[in-house]
């Protein structure tokens, strides 16, 4: 260091100077603009963490949607309307087995009704041949009942199995129409919605992905913010500094005005511009360090700018409305759908009827089989009866034993009529058992598939107003960053300043350093309180270059511009904010 005389008189610098009232203004402004930068990184950090929890509560939302049930049950739905051509035909065949069973009755029953006409007529004649035979009237009489009686069982039986006949054709007429119907529609709306349910699923690993994205950049924008938390130390640090030229001044000022007294005017002077060169060099080198560390946050805040950007692109991609649009075209797909289902139901009201209608015509034909063997039991017995009378009265009895013989035979025929309708029975129950439905109830196919689509809808609605969440967040965390772009440039106005007052310090001190080594000894407390005022390792290395060390102290630990502590955010705030 060259000490010399003072080559012109030194401005002089005490607290209540301009220079110490710049250096109040600027250490204020430090205060206040780190101060606010600190309230700001705290805001951007706290609606990251609400973007993140948006963020996993979207995670959330989708891997409930994965491990749901409610895509497995629609595409087992859209399956069961794709097997619906297939039943339909199946119910058709059956129907048309069962019409041919019925026909093959029918002409069963029409060859017993014809043998009841039979049965008739030679009641009648046996009724008119012994009529001159007192014990045969009653008795014609009672075979002519029995045989009515067969006769209106046997229509009965036919009119039941007509009744069975005509629901079968209206069945099969309306089914024929119904196949068709499937056959154009049910293809076309089930793949309809197995797309659209593909479609949403593939939007929503879309948002996954999306989602993993935004996650990555805003947990990049946190360490980022971590990073200016702890460069904003600079602003702690420059506000110490400053305070520590103010003090310099101030013990400066009570070192004259109490121990050094006796310091002549010369002395007074010199002692001032070595202060000067002091205050001036510390100034110099805060400013190095604060346009240094400045430009590092500056750099720093300027890549939220893209970090930003890139947030609310991919937001925009998540909030395009997407799983509304998709939702929109499975909703249309499912009313078609339910159209669908609403046929199929009619189709099974109507097979159920049919089927019942069937069985309930089984076992009424059954029990006419009864009644009609019965009847030819009877008659059969009757006309045995006559033949052994006939027998008995001789040539009187003999054009009745005639008839009566006649009425036997064609008695029998009724046993192979109700034997073929018998045999015919289980073909017909058979028939009506394959009437249901191979999907089961179609109130089920409806109930899936409107409980499916629900659960999709309520998803997709848990999803939109987390992405509106997520919009509003994303909206603020460009608003917070684009704040703090302009309130972390402290260089742009804080740096002028403390430039300013570095070179009103320059300017008051002079070129040279005055020599105070003979009063060395004089100024060596105020040498002491000066250094003992530091709290940096570097100001001490400033100040020892100014004023050498006069004679053998214990300096205090030094302590260093250490980067942020171990101990998280809080205490990065805790040392930006002062």
């Amino acid at each position: 260091m060259k000490h010399g005389a003072v080559s012109a008189q030194p401005t002089i610098l005490t607290a209540g100077t301009d220079v110490s009232r710049t250096l109040e203004t600027a250490r204020s402004q430090v205060e206040e603009r780190f101060l606010e930068g600190g309230t700001v990184l705290l805001s951007v950090m706290d609606v990251l963490n609400r973007l993140l929890n948006s963020l996993d509560n979207i995670t959330k939302a989708l891997d409930n949607n994965e491990s749901s049930n409610a895509d497995a049950d629609l595409r087992a739905t859209v399956e069961s309307l794709t097997a619906l051509p297939v039943t339909e035909q199946a119910r058709q065949n059956a129907l048309t087995v069962l019409a041919q069973t019925g026909s093959d009755l029918h002409k069963h029953i029409a060859e017993m009704q014809e043998t009841m006409r039979y049965l008739r007529t030679f009641a009648v004649t046996v009724k008119i041949t012994g009529a001159g035979l007192p014990e045969f009237a009653g008795f014609a009489q009672e075979i002519l009942e029995r045989i009515y009686s067969g006769t209106e069982e046997v229509n009965r039986f036919a009119g039941h199995l007509d009744s069975l006949q005509k629901e079968v054709k209206v069945a099969l007429s309306f089914g024929v129409n119904l196949s068709k119907s499937y056959s154009e529609t049910v293809p076309a709306v089930a793949s309809a919605l197995r797309q659209d349910a593909q479609k949403i699923a593939g939007h929503r690993q879309n948002l996954g992905a999306i989602a993993r994205d935004v996650g990555a950049i805003a947990r990049g924008v946190q360490s980022k913010v971590a990073s200016t938390l702890s460069a904003l130390q600079i602003g702690d640090i420059t506000r110490q500094r400053i305070e520590h030229v103010q003090s310099s001044f101030a013990l400066l000022d009570e070192f004259l005005d109490g121990d050094g007294k006796s310091l002549d005017a010369d002395q007074r002077e010199r002692l001032r511009n070595v202060i000067n060169h002091l205050t001036a060099a510390q100034m110099a080198d805060m400013c190095t360090d604060f346009h240094r560390d400045s430009q590092n946050v500056v750099q720093t805040i300027k890549s939220f700018s893209h970090d930003t950007h890139e947030i609310m692109k991919l937001r925009d991609q998540m909030g395009g409305g997407g799983e509304n649009n998709f939702m929109r075209a499975l909703e249309s797909s499912v009313s078609a759908a339910h159209e669908i289902v609403k046929q199929v139901d009619a189709a099974t009201r109507q097979a159920d009827q049919v089927s019942q209608s069937t069985l309930g015509t089984a076992a009424k034909l059954l029990e006419s089989i009864g009644n009609i063997r019965s009847v030819k039991t009877d008659i059969n017995y009757m006309a045995l009866n006559t033949n052994l009378r006939c027998s008995r009265l001789g040539e009187e009895g003999k054009s009745i034993n005639v008839v009566t013989a006649e009425l036997r035979i064609f008695a029998s025929k009724l046993d192979d009529s109700a034997d073929s309708i018998v045999n015919g029975l289980p073909a017909l129950e058979a028939a009506a058992g394959n009437m249901a439905p191979a999907t089961g109830n179609s109130g089920g196919l409806a109930e899936n598939l409107t409980a499916a689509v629900g659960s999709i809808r309520s998803a997709a609605n848990m999803m939109e107003e987390e992405l509106k969440v997520l919009a509003e967040h994303g909206r603020e965390v460009a608003s917070k960053i684009t704040l703090m772009i302009g309130k972390l440039d402290f260089e742009h106005d804080l740096g002028e300043t403390l430039a300013r007052c570095a070179t009103v310090l320059e300017d008051a001190a002079g070129q040279e350093i005055a020599s105070i080594d003979d009063i060395a000894e004089a100024v060596a407390p105020l040498d002491r309180k000066i250094f003992k005022l530091y709290t940096m390792v570097q100001e001490r290395h400033v100040h020892r270059h100014i004023i050498p060390q006069m004679e053998d102290e214990a300096a205090p630990t030094p302590v260093a511009a250490a980067p942020a502590s171990a101990g998280g955010d809080e205490d990065l705030f805790a040392d930006a904010l002062f």
